[in-house]
């Protein structure tokens, strides 16, 4: 079933399955844009990373206002932009997400590997626990959907740190359905390095919408 929402977006929606949560058709990222999103990134790290002196930096902060000056024409409306709906991307090609690839996806589980840099540093060479958690939930999301499971969102989100999490070094995670009960699918992920050292697990519930329910 297809309809518009009241700033022309198109939406197509299956209330039985998705609550009032809308399935905007994909977007596909255009040649370019990976490439984007990864100079936006660097400029991330670079912008927690430096110490310009301040006449330079009155100058760069000119040049960041003028870009976003020239990207403001193109805004659109949620699910009308590439960002967060191409696969083939890291982070899903969103800056909010990690810039992690996902490498399995299917109805046994989900399987992401990624680093993180230095725009996610917490501390004394570690990636800030704050940013674990939300690597955690974007792969749960995707667990539920890769296992056939209705659209949900987050009951809860419980988080283990086993270790120190370090910053550009190639890190796993992997996701999985533990069990279902009624509206409610329970699962659970292990992030490891490649040699297999946990450095944290967690577990969240997460419950199907109902008709109507955003």
């Amino acid at each position: 079933m297809s309809e518009q929402t009241a700033d022309g977006t198109e939406i197509v929606t299956d209330g039985e399955k998705r609550g009032g949560f809308p399935r905007f058709r994909h977007t596909p990222a255009g040649p370019d844009f990976g490439r984007f999103v990864e100079a936006m990134r660097r400029l991330q790290d670079l912008a927690v990373s430096t110490n310009v002196p301040d006449d330079v930096l009155a100058d760069i902060a000119t040049q960041a206002e003028e870009l976003a000056d020239r990207l403001t024409p193109y805004e659109v409306p949620e699910g009308k932009s590439p960002a967060g709906s191409n696969i083939q991307l890291p982070g899903r090609g969103s800056l909010l997400m990690l810039p992690w690839m996902v490498e399995k996806f299917d109805t046994e589980g989900v399987r992401s590997t990624g680093v993180f840099r230095r725009y996610h540093l917490g501390g004394n060479g570690a990636a800030h626990g704050g940013v674990l958690p939300l690597l955690f939930d974007d792969v749960f999301g995707m667990t539920v959907h890769a296992g056939g499971r209705p659209i949900s969102r987050t009951g809860y989100l419980h988080i283990n740190y086993r270790a120190i999490t370090p910053l550009n070094q190639q890190l796993v995670i992997e996701g999985q359905v533990d069990r279902v009960e009624g509206r409610k699918t329970f699962v659970s992920a292990r992030l490891t390095d490649l040699d297999g050292k946990l450095l944290a697990d967690g577990e969240a519930l997460m419950i199907e919408l109902l008709p109507g329910q955003p």
